[in-house]
């Protein structure tokens, strides 16, 4: 099955490769039987349909433990409303086992909706060390990493080419370059993913972090937004847009807007997920062949992606959670991990694999993504996330229209966010 979700909240994916038992899940433990039992999985809705028959290989080897897939809405949004609503169910929730994007956590742990985990039950220490991050709060593992993602910046290595420059590494070359090069071949010069929603949220934030900002911290207690890098980094996308750089066009840009616009010739560069690199590289896109990959910019080298992905969770209600951590530590094997990868062309957390020659032949921006996700970031951790989150794209689509200085933007998000913080 491989369920996407690509709303800014970072490509949310679950790919479930099952194909024989793996070492981790024998490795984990082997608690009393009477912990054990059936399980259901809940995720967003089955975009491919080859979920069921996949399950059934775990279902196989797992007699005792068989596991039920519930499939929620495909949009992000719809699929966390309704995993809340079944969490306060408490006891009668119907879920064993979540897949969970990741910044979703905080507000999953705080609430008491998901379990603390023992870090030596699971390989973590196989994993992208970053991704972890993701599925802590307050110091406590209550997540395991499952699909990682990081942002990149793709761009046409043709037309570069033709001028006889490299890929920028800084802000400074994206916008020389955005401003001067596109136009003489008829591009637009750079976009993300601007439309006021989480992906807004995800530009704001990779922008703010490249300057060496940062927007809360101590788990969303303290505001810390109101700064020069933050100013510089609003700036950086309000000036884009303001000088022209930055099509207008982009305003209204979700994922699958941009990756669209850069796959049809129409942008040199564009911020993205990797599955967008894979897409404008295919048979039938206009630009197949001449796509490259290179980590974010930022204000005077490589900039800070902002860290994508989903982690599997257990209920704090689940009835079985013994199975529960069992399937989680199959799943995050190196066998199903790889299988991730080579089915789903997704991002997996164990960091062998991007270094394997044969994978990087395959899937060839790998090092480059490794790379970013090394240098990431996980957006602003707080318990009250999604009223965050609705700030920063208000804020920043403020500033980004022109209605606000980046300045003024800066000081109203840091008062904003206070409120939040405080309750």
């Amino acid at each position: 099955m491989r369920w996407i979700q690509a709303a800014g909240r970072g490509l949310l994916v679950l790919v479930v490769v099952l194909t024989g038992y793996v070492a981790a899940g024998a490795q984990a433990g082997e608690p009393s039987a009477g912990s054990r039992g059936p399980l259901t999985l809940a995720t967003a809705g089955d975009l491919t349909g080859y979920l069921g028959p996949l399950l059934e290989g775990w279902n196989r080897t797992h007699p005792g433990e068989k596991v039920t897939l519930v499939e929620l809405p495909d949009s992000a949004d719809e699929t966390q409303a309704q995993m809340i609503t079944d969490l306060r169910d408490g006891d009668r929730s119907r879920f064993d086992v979540l897949n969970i994007d990741v910044n979703w956590t905080s507000e999953f742990a705080a609430a008491g909706w998901i379990r603390p985990l023992p870090r030596d039950r699971f390989p973590l220490k196989t994993f992208l060390q970053p991704v972890v991050d993701t599925a802590t709060y307050d110091g406590q593992l209550y997540a395991v990493p499952y699909v990682t993602n990081a942002g990149l910046l793709l761009y046409r290595k043709d037309v570069l080419a033709a001028e006889g420059v490299d890929p920028p590494r800084t802000w400074a070359e994206l916008e020389r370059y955005a401003r001067t090069i596109a136009p003489k071949h008829g591009l637009g010069g750079y976009a993300g993913q601007f439309l006021p929603y989480e992906g807004l949220t995800v530009n704001a934030a990779e922008a703010v972090y490249s300057a060496g900002g940062s927007i809360l911290g101590d788990e969303g207690e303290r505001v810390t937004v109101d700064s020069a890098a933050a100013r510089e980094g609003i700036g950086f996308l309000a000036r884009g847009v303001r000088e022209g750089w930055i099509p207008r066009e982009a305003l209204t840009y979700k994922e699958e807007e941009s990756k669209q616009a850069f796959q049809d010739g129409r942008l040199l560069f564009l911020r993205n997920w990797p599955y967008a690199y894979v897409g404008a590289s295919a048979p039938g896109s206009k630009v197949a062949g001449k796509v490259g990959a290179v980590p974010l910019p930022g204000p005077g080298g490589p900039g800070t992606s902002v860290l994508g992905g989903s982690n599997l969770a257990v209920s704090a209600h689940a009835r079985h959670p013994d199975s529960a951590a069992r399937l989680i530590a199959y799943l995050t094997g190196e066998r199903v991990q790889r299988q991730v990868l080579t089915r789903g062309a997704l991002p997996p957390v164990r960091a062998d694999l991007y270094r394997d020659p044969a994978l990087i032949r395959r899937f060839p921006y790998l090092p480059t993504l490794r790379t970013s996700v090394l240098a990431a970031a996980p957006r602003p951790k707080s318990p009250r996330y999604d009223q965050v989150s609705l700030v920063v794209q208000a804020v920043v689509n403020d500033a980004m229209a022109g209605r606000q200085t980046p300045a003024a933007a800066v000081r109203r998000l840091a008062r904003e966010l206070a409120v939040i913080s405080r309750g």
